[in-house]
């Protein structure tokens, strides 16, 4: 039997507009055929046609991205609601964990740069946004956990 538990939800809405906020900056740059993301690092010309040149085209790749930002709000608000509760919880766990690694790993990109300064631009501030989101999806992992956890009667 599933006990309901009570858990925050806000986690799950914040991240969602994070998510939403990185698909629209990824749509701008879209429209633009740019690389890179609206008050980040420029990209230089160079790597821009590099780019280009050895794995796509920088639009597709842009929109691609605006799409992945779309899909991951869409899980982040399904781990709220009742539609996305009677997903298995086991396969929604994967996902949100695979999804905080891909994720993660951009974060962690900023986090480093930001603090440490590794080449790529990121400022301080980036590094914060980068442990926020990190935080975020812990969280929501977490309020997720609990709240569709079996317990014994």
């Amino acid at each position: 039997m599933v006990k309901a538990a009570v858990a925050p939800r806000w986690p799950a809405y914040a991240a969602a507009m994070l998510f939403f906020g990185y698909a629209a900056g990824k749509a701008a740059f879209a429209l633009q055929a740019r690389l890179g993301f609206p008050g980040g690092p420029v990209v230089p010309a160079a790597e821009h046609e590099s780019y280009a040149r050895e794995f796509m085209n920088v639009t597709t790749a842009q929109w691609s991205a605006s799409v992945s930002g779309l899909v991951a709000a869409g899980i982040a608000v399904a781990t709220v609601t009742g539609l996305g509760r009677r997903v298995p919880r086991t396969l929604m766990l994967v996902v949100l964990v695979g999804m905080s690694l891909a994720v993660g790993a951009g974060a962690m990109i900023m986090i480093v740069d930001g603090f440490v300064g590794v080449g790529v631009g990121w400022r301080w501030y980036h590094g914060v946004l980068g442990v926020v989101v990190i935080g975020l999806l812990l969280a929501t992992i977490r309020s997720y956990a609990k709240v569709t956890r079996r317990v014994p009667d």
